[in-house]
Parts: structure tokens; C-alpha cells; sequence
């Protein structure tokens, strides 16, 4: 099993609501969302089994599997409808008195959209969609027997979500960049003075910002197309879990926006 990704995402987050009260909350939300996706990542290796199963290049997304995963959504909602703030608790109440038709409809729409696509869902749902199928996507991609892309892919190779997070981990003397999707939680190399919302090259138009209370985590923005990811540096901090770390990370985000940049893909807590 690879829970041990799982209880390190929740140990850190933790950690870092301990040092950051003002991402103390949203932490501790991340924090039973991330028990609850341990637990059914646990329940969907147990059916599905171990084994690796080769896939083509973004076909991940074609495997849906509803008799699986609707047992599994109502107790979801149910954790959601009491841990969330509103109005994301009002909508997983909302969500939760549907019955199951409609709940595979929503899933399943969220599921086969592109990353190219707006999820034609009320952002509520697609929201609920996404933090419950992504340990499902994990599974799917643990499970994957594949080769790294040749290039530059701006999206996951696997599922074709965006880019959450990027990565920088310790090669040489250096650091290497990665991105980390957002739905299925792959990591993929990708080149550092790229952008990867719209593949501009030039280093003069990639603006770099951090702050010294992040100094592992910074903003990597674009001013062509004013879009930004943040990036973790794990050769300054090699505890830090790129994907929780990007969560605690607030005033990072506060500046990106005051300066006209928009996220490339917003995380769990909206932002």
C-alpha cells in the first residue's frame, strides 16, 4: 500500500498549522480531508489489488468505475457537510438528500472533463467532485505502468489535469523542476524557465517571488499571460510536502493576486 504518502500529507499539515495560525483552519480542514482520502485510497487498493496495469498516455480518465466509488460518496458528504465552512457545507448537505443517479452524474462529469474544459457543474459540486475522486485518480495512477513524457507537457501525462504544485527536488548540485498534478497526484518533469500555463521561454517576461517566511516556496509568475503556480523548493526544505506546503502558504497567494496574476489551478481551499 502507499499510505505512507498520505500520513506524510497529514503529519505536515499538522505541522504547519502548529507555525502558521493563519492557515491554522484551513489546515485542519486539509487535515480530515486528507484522513478521509487515506481511508478510502485503503478501500479501493483492497478491491481493486496491487497489481500495475499498463495505460496509454492520458487515458486514465476513461476508466470510471460507479459501483466502486457511490457507496463511498455518501459517507464523504456526510464528514464534508460537518467539517466544511459554508457555503461548501450547505452544498454537501444539498448533494448528500440527491439520490444516486444524480450523484453519478456529477462525478462522472467532473471525471471526464479535460483540462481544457470548464466542468459544466456548479463550483460547489465540482469542488466536492474533485477532493473525492482524487484518491480514486491516485490509485489509478500508483498503479500505472508508464514512461516519463519526452518534452514539455503543460498537463498531467497521465489524466490530463493541471499542474497544482511544481517541485523542485535536489540533482547535482542543483535542483530539478517537477510538476505534481492536481487530480491524480503525478509528478512529471518539466523544464524551469517554461511557463506552464502558456509555454513562454523568455526569462524576462517569468517574474520569481517569495517571502522570507517561505523561503522554501515561491511564486513563479508569467507576464504574458499573468498566470502564476507556486513551486517548493526541497533542496532549501526537505520535510516539505509540496502539496500541503503550497496550502499553507497564504500571503504568497495574497501578492500574486494584488499584482494581477491569476492561479493556475486553485486548490482545496479556493485559492
Amino acid at each position: 500500500m502507499k499510505n505512507g504518502k498520505w500520513d506524510m500529507r497529514i503529519r505536515r499539515a499538522s505541522e504547519l498549522a502548529a507555525v502558521h495560525p493563519f492557515a491554522a483552519e484551513g489546515l485542519r480542514f486539509y487535515e480530515q480531508l486528507a484522513r478521509f482520502q487515506k481511508s478510502l485510497y485503503s478501500e479501493i487498493e483492497l478491491a481493486c489489488g496491487p497489481s500495475k496495469m499498463p495505460r496509454a498516455p492520458g487515458a486514465l480518465r476513461q476508466e470510471f468505475d460507479p459501483f466502486l466509488l457511490l457507496p463511498r460518496f455518501s459517507p464523504f458528504l456526510s464528514l464534508v457537510e460537518q467539517i466544511a465552512p459554508s457555503p461548501l457545507s450547505h452544498s454537501a448537505h444539498e448533494l448528500n438528500s440527491l439520490a444516486g443517479s444524480h450523484w453519478q452524474e456529477i462525478l462522472a462529469k467532473f471525471w471526464e472533463a479535460d483540462s481544457g474544459s470548464l466542468v459544466d457543474l456548479e463550483p460547489e459540486y465540482a469542488l466536492l467532485s474533485w477532493i473525492f475522486l482524487q484518491p480514486y485518480a491516485e490509485y489509478l495512477a500508483d498503479h500505472t505502468e508508464w514512461t516519463a513524457p519526452s518534452g514539455t507537457p503543460s498537463v498531467c501525462p497521465l489524466c490530463g489535469g493541471k499542474p497544482q504544485v511544481g517541485a523542485l527536488r535536489p540533482e547535482g548540485d542543483g535542483g530539478k523542476r517537477s510538476l505534481i498534478c492536481s487530480l491524480c497526484g503525478t509528478e512529471w518533469p518539466y523544464r524551469r524557465t517554461v511557463c506552464p500555463a502558456c509555454g513562454e521561454e523568455d526569462v524576462h517576461k517569468l517574474a520569481v517571488y517569495s517571502a522570507k517566511e517561505f523561503s522554501h516556496v515561491r511564486v513563479e509568475a508569467c507576464e504574458t499571460c499573468h498566470s502564476y503556480i507556486k513551486t517548493v523548493d526541497l533542496t532549501k526544505d526537505g520535510h516539505a510536502v509540496p502539496v500541503v506546503d503550497e496550502l499553507a502558504t497564504i500571503p504568497l497567494n495574497l501578492w500574486a493576486t494584488e499584482h494581477g496574476y491569476r492561479k493556475l489551478q486553485s486548490n482545496f481551499l479556493g485559492i
